[in-house]
């Protein structure tokens, strides 16, 4: 089994309130839990408006499958216009590892 997690640092374009903050990355992360059926919420930054940590995680058979859906998700992010992605940090171990 292994255990994949990757924490996306982005900043936000043009917000200004946590109000406007909102309505940029709720849809995201239900687009991303959608699309890659991971776990997925904001997880740092919440009372800044213009800045955001999106973490997403997943239990997979593979190192490889892990790997896929991590980039896969990095990549939708990335390439979102509303926003910049600064930062990605991931991780990726296996349940030997416990």
């Amino acid at each position: 089994m292994w255990i994949g997690w990757i924490e996306l640092d982005v900043l936000l374009g043009d917000v200004h309130s946590l109000k406007g903050k909102r309505s940029v990355v709720r849809p995201i992360i239900s687009d991303v839990r959608r699309k890659y059926s991971v776990s997925v919420a904001e997880v740092d930054a919440q009372d800044l408006y213009r800045r955001s940590v999106i973490g997403a995680g997943l239990v997979a058979g593979s190192r490889a499958h892990a790997v896929e859906v991590l980039d896969a998700v990095e990549q939708f992010v990335a390439y979102r216009p509303e926003l910049e992605l600064l930062t990605a940090r991931r991780r990726i171990v296996t349940s030997d590892d416990a």
